[in-house]
C-alpha cells in the first residue's frame, strides 16, 4: 500500500517504514559484498603495510650507504689536499 503511494519503483519502505533507495534483496546482497570486500581490503592493507616497511628499510639502508660514500669522497678530497700541500711545501 505505501509502495503504491510512493509511485517510484526505485524507492522502498523497510520493515521499520524507513524510506530506502535499495530493494531489501539488493541491500542483503550489498551487505554480503561489503563483508567480502572488507576481508579483501584487510588482506590488501596487510600486504601494503609489509611493502611499506620493506621500502622504508631499504631507504634507510640506501641512505646509510650514501652517507658512507660521501664520507669516503670527503676523505679522498682531504688526502688530496694534504698531498698537494705537502708537495707545495717541498717545492718551496
Amino acid at each position: 500500500m505505501a509502495k503504491d503511494v510512493l509511485g517510484d519503483p526505485r524507492l522502498h519502505l523497510d520493515e521499520l517504514n524507513k524510506l530506502r533507495a535499495l530493494d531489501p534483496a539488493d541491500r542483503r546482497a550489498q551487505g554480503r559484498a561489503r563483508g567480502l570486500c572488507g576481508e579483501k581490503n584487510g588482506q590488501f592493507q596487510k600486504r601494503v603495510g609489509g611493502l611499506i616497511e620493506l621500502v622504508d628499510q631499504l631507504a634507510k639502508e640506501a641512505e646509510n650507504e650514501k652517507m658512507k660514500v660521501i664520507g669516503a669522497q670527503n676523505l679522498l678530497r682531504s688526502r688530496a689536499k694534504q698531498r698537494e700541500a705537502q708537495s707545495s711545501n717541498f717545492k718551496h
